[in-house]
């Protein structure tokens, strides 16, 4: 929903107070405005999803809304220009947001009308395509997922390495051979679930594991639910540290998911959400996205490389996410990914 600027004013009074009754709203808004057209605003913004209206009569009171919560536009010109102590951030697990997600759309009408449209084009450009073009434009995108992937968490090979070392096997001189590994574990992990493609179907904690131990292989990580404190670089948020918390979130994160019957949703969720918990003591953001494109799979829509997402964006929408628990910068790269994909794989 676009906004008018008394709209914001609005959004702004409520969110300063819970329950806010219109009289609160009149004396605060600091405008000729007559009842009727404050109900009338106060109307649109409950159909646009941004408010609850509560109570009956004189009672009536407004809060705002998990779904404006969640995806309101914000202004964050200057929020990173801020150490990350500095930020008005919150910095704990928010035990209540799963639930609100639960209940919420992820996708206005528009949005999913569009993701529908981008699936049925891919079906279409791979209905008739040529097995060996096709064996040919899954080595690439195979070659650019795993490279960007790698590269969001600080692998130094570059696209041209790693397209080498996929098909010669060289390594890079001069490189760590954990890069290698990394890149290597990304395509070992999409083969498979290339190869297995309705296994996302449902989720659950054992197929998380299941990814998750294919990227982390041979790096020296821990397998299963971390029984440890995790930090997360340029951050003051503390993800759970509590081995059964983590494991009961990750097991309500699996059951929100699969009760949900839009499979673009349930990739959205997939990514932030892994990101979010940090279950595992590495690799959380990589099996994060390759958990939302193994549904992705399973529901006929092309995988997500993110080749042209600049790694600093993606960052900084997860952790607005983390921090204000707001998904909308990320849902915005996520439904841009899958336009790219659409539009740059199996054309």
């Amino acid at each position: 929903m676009q906004l008018s600027a008394r709209q914001q004013k609005i959004i702004n009074i409520i969110m300063a107070q819970e329950n806010t009754p219109i009289s609160a709203v009149k004396e605060q808004l600091h405008e000729d405005v007559s009842i009727p057209t404050l109900n009338r605003e106060l109307a649109a913004l409950v159909a646009g999803n941004c408010l609850l209206k509560t109570g009956k009569g004189r009672a009536i009171s407004y809060d705002i809304s998990p779904y404006y919560k969640i995806f309101a536009p914000l202004e964050t010109s200057d929020y990173f220009d801020k150490e990350p102590d500095a930020r008005q951030a919150r910095t704990d697990f928010n035990h209540h947001l799963l639930e609100f997600l639960e209940d919420v759309a992820l996708f206005a009408p528009e949005e999913k009308n569009l993701l529908e449209a981008l699936r049925l084009e891919y079906q279409a450009n791979i209905s008739d395509y040529p097995k060996a073009l096709y064996q040919k434009e899954l080595e690439r995108l195979t070659i650019e997922l795993s490279w960007k992937s790698s590269q969001i968490e600080g692998n130094t090979y570059s696209l041209l390495e790693t397209e080498r070392l996929f098909l010669e096997k060289t390594e890079a001189e001069g490189k760590p051979k954990e890069d290698a590994t990394m890149l290597l574990n990304h395509k070992d992990a999409l083969n498979y679930l290339l190869g297995h493609k309705g296994i996302a179907e449902e989720i659950s904690l054992k197929l998380l594991e299941e990814i998750h131990s294919f990227l982390i292989k041979d790096l020296g990580v821990g397998k299963n639910i971390r029984s440890r404190t995790v930090g997360i670089t340029g951050t003051a948020y503390k993800p759970l540290d509590n081995e059964y918390q983590i494991k009961e979130s990750m097991e309500h994160m699996c059951s929100i998911i699969n009760a949900k019957d839009n499979g673009f949703e349930k990739a959205l969720l997939a990514v932030a959400l892994t990101s979010y918990i940090q279950p595992f003591e590495d690799g959380n953001k990589r099996t994060g996205r390759m958990i939302s494109n193994a549904i992705l799979i399973a529901y006929d829509v092309c995988p997500l490389s993110y080749r042209s997402v600049d790694s600093i964006d993606y960052k900084k929408a997860m952790l607005l996410f983390y921090e204000q628990n707001n998904l909308a910068a990320f849902k915005k790269i996520f439904i841009e990914q899958i336009e790219f994909s659409v539009k740059n794989y199996f054309q």
